[in-house]
């Protein structure tokens, strides 16, 4: 029987992305033909909303050409500065699942899970974590194919399309991947589909069922052989994640200020407690821990703490977040507030205690995570922010 994370892989990729990004600042746009793109002349399609491409319209198209093929269609033009901040916030959430998360674009990442198995019960679970996370903290859909490889994990996604979770079992995988037109593949462009044309290759079914040395005489050695092991279902590329992260961090930039340090605690309260969330499901502990206040005036300040050990328990991250809050100005008031964990090592390393740790405060941490990961991030947490009236709760 094969294990429960023996598809470790998953892909993500962001639907419609910068279009639905654009939603969130304009919600007259739901349901309605909208691309993001150039409007002139010249202009070309950056991302179709899928009601325009039931018209045929699709990305790097021509605008002139799809306003022809939609006549209703609404041309939004981009704002890549802002489509950057918002990935910033998407790769936060990957992240926060995995650290090997390996980036292919702005709205799109392959995402090692193996590290996963104890805190969910198989691997489609954890898809369905992080479109969800993705929904509740961003607002935004995303689809997510889970499988043993890369190639198989990515074609899944597509297939999930839109906002969908598709899971290929590893003993099913061939089968997925045969029912597939042969275009699917990577490295097959006009030209080498010219020659499977010729070969009578329409699926990547027919592929596998083509001699290597067929394919070697029709599109060279190099390409043939690459295109059999790919029809074959193998792809041995391991998930290589982006430069080692330096840090990890929560912020929430608030519609109504904060006014006062009993305000402010209670949100760097709230922050440590998902901060510790993040590391323990990176696997990651941290060694310093630092706030970041900004006031309505835009000015911006710092402070950081060494901790005693590395830490990934939230009662640590607060009592030091605590400590600096000491020696900030709270009299202004603030729009934004943050909580940072960096110098950050592997979970798991032996832990300086001091006789005010006991080791029960891992233990409950550990038991915390294990019920949020099952149920949900709002079935447990602290009484202290259960309580709170103020409405603030990010999430």
């Amino acid at each position: 029987m094969a294990s429960a994370f023996a598809e470790h892989i998953a892909h993500v990729d962001m639907d419609a992305f910068f279009v639905e990004v654009e939603r969130l600042r304009r919600p007259e746009l739901r349901g309605r033909p909208v691309v993001v793109g150039g409007g002139d002349r010249r202009g070309v399609v950056a991302s179709a909303s899928y009601e325009a491409r039931a018209f045929g319209v699709h990305s790097a198209q021509p605008t002139a050409q799809a306003r022809r093929a939609c006549p209703n269609l609404i041309v939004v033009p981009p704002d890549h500065h802002h489509y950057g901040e918002v990935s910033e916030h998407v790769f936060e959430v990957f992240r926060s699942f995995s650290p090997l998360v390996e980036g292919l674009s702005l709205d799109e990442a392959f995402i090692d899970i193996s590290g996963l198995r104890l805190l969910y019960e198989d691997a489609p679970s954890v898809g369905f974590a992080i479109r969800t996370e993705i929904r509740d903290r961003l607002s935004l859909p995303a689809s997510v194919g889970i499988a043993s490889n890369k190639l198989i994990a990515k074609l899944a996604s597509e297939t999930a399309k839109p906002d969908g979770l598709r899971h290929v079992p590893v003993e099913s995988q061939l089968e997925f991947l045969h029912a597939l037109p042969v275009r699917s593949l990577w490295g097959v462009g006009e030209a080498s589909q010219a020659a499977l044309d010729n070969l009578g290759v329409n699926t990547i079914g027919d592929l596998a069922a083509v001699p290597e040395e067929m394919l070697a005489k029709r599109i060279g050695a190099a390409a043939g052989h690459q295109l059999a092991l790919l029809a074959a279902g193998i792809d041995d590329r391991a998930v290589v994640g982006d430069a080692e992260a330096k840090s990890i961090s929560v912020e929430q930039t608030y519609q109504i200020d904060l006014h006062g340090r009993s305000e402010a605690e209670t949100e760097l309260f709230s922050h440590c407690d998902r901060l510790a969330g993040r590391l323990r499901r990176a696997g990651l502990a941290s060694r310093t821990v630092s706030i970041k206040v900004r006031y309505t005036d835009f000015t911006t300040i710092t402070r950081s703490l060494t901790l005693a050990g590395p830490s990934d328990v939230a009662r640590d991250l607060w009592r030091a977040a605590s400590t600096l809050a000491e020696r900030v100005e709270w009299t202004s008031p603030v729009r934004l507030l943050g909580v940072a964990a960096s110098s950050l090592e592997p979970a798991g390393a032996p832990l300086q205690l001091a006789v005010d740790r006991p080791a029960k405060w891992d233990d409950l941490a550990g038991a915390v995570e294990q019920v949020r990961s099952r149920f949900g991030e709002g079935k447990v947490g602290p009484a202290r922010l259960r309580a709170d009236p103020s409405g603030r709760r990010p999430d």
